[in-house]
């Protein structure tokens, strides 16, 4: 009994020890993620297949290797009929320094250049691609870290909504910042279903400044459907009016996409 007594104290003794650690580590948040989208512009369907090949036979599995286990491919609804074909390339990561060195670390992978060799020697008259952009973000506080969206329809149904938010100056990007995240526009967001893959802030790119994120739907139709509720919803409606966030989006683009049967998500 004495042994049972003394064991018992010893617990007790370590969890009073222990649990303000526990309280702490709980309270600190998790580490922000940080994002690379490429942004490829075509000409024709043989630059769009040149550089599918590269992507999908290339790109992936040495960025799978170099400890990217999401990456993720994306196309716009309407590229077979613009002039101006476009690819999406979401990659994430855990720093912006680890996006920007991928680069130089892809090359030191001996079968990357070898499935890449159309991609990396593409003759200065037969390019793979027209022009690319490199955008890097880093993740609201409302939303850290990516999330893998949960859709059962097949890829060419599933519509991923890409939006870009830009803003007058710095200081009304940051109020619009502020709306996703202390404002919970992000929450609404969430309670409403849209099936997040990224919420995040331009640190650099062409139009800033910005920020940038992404929902998904299993179809165009649930697409519109979520978009109703959400222009209705009682939360969004008393957030909308409210002045401190008056004027703070100056140009929105949306871009609907469909994923590329290879790509991850």
């Amino acid at each position: 009994m004495k042994k049972h007594n003394s064991t018992l104290a010893v617990i007790i003794c370590l969890t009073v020890l222990l649990l303000p650690l526990f309280t702490q580590a709980s309270r600190i948040p998790p580490q922000k993620e940080y994002y690379s989208i490429l942004i490829y512009h075509l000409k024709d369907a043989t630059q769009e297949t040149r550089l599918d090949a590269y992507l999908k036979d290339a790109l992936l599995p040495a960025a799978h290797k170099a400890g990217i286990a999401n990456v993720g491919v994306f196309k716009p609804i309407d590229n077979d009929t613009t002039a101006d074909r476009r690819v999406y390339v979401f990659l994430p990561g855990r720093s912006a320094e680890q996006l920007l060195k991928l680069p130089q670390q892809l090359l030191a992978n001996s079968t990357y250049v070898t499935a890449g060799k159309d991609y990396i020697d593409a003759a200065w008259d037969k390019p793979v691609y027209t022009r690319m952009e490199t955008v890097i973000l880093e993740a609201f506080p409302g939303m850290p870290k990516m999330e893998i969206p949960v859709l059962k329809s097949i890829k060419s149904e599933r519509i991923y909504e890409l939006r870009n938010y830009e803003s007058a100056s710095e200081k009304l990007h940051q109020n619009k910042v502020d709306m996703f995240n202390k404002g919970d526009e992000v929450g609404i967001f969430k309670k409403l279903g849209f099936n997040a893959v990224f919420y995040a802030d331009v640190l650099s790119g062409s139009r800033m400044p910005n920020l940038m994120y992404m929902t998904t739907f299993e179809n165009r139709a649930a697409r519109d459907e979520h978009w109703k509720a959400f222009s209705s919803d009682p939360a969004w409606k008393a957030l909308l009016p409210q002045p401190q966030y008056a004027h703070n989006t100056s140009r929105t683009e949306v871009i609907l996409l469909h994923p590329a049967e290879y790509s991850d998500f």
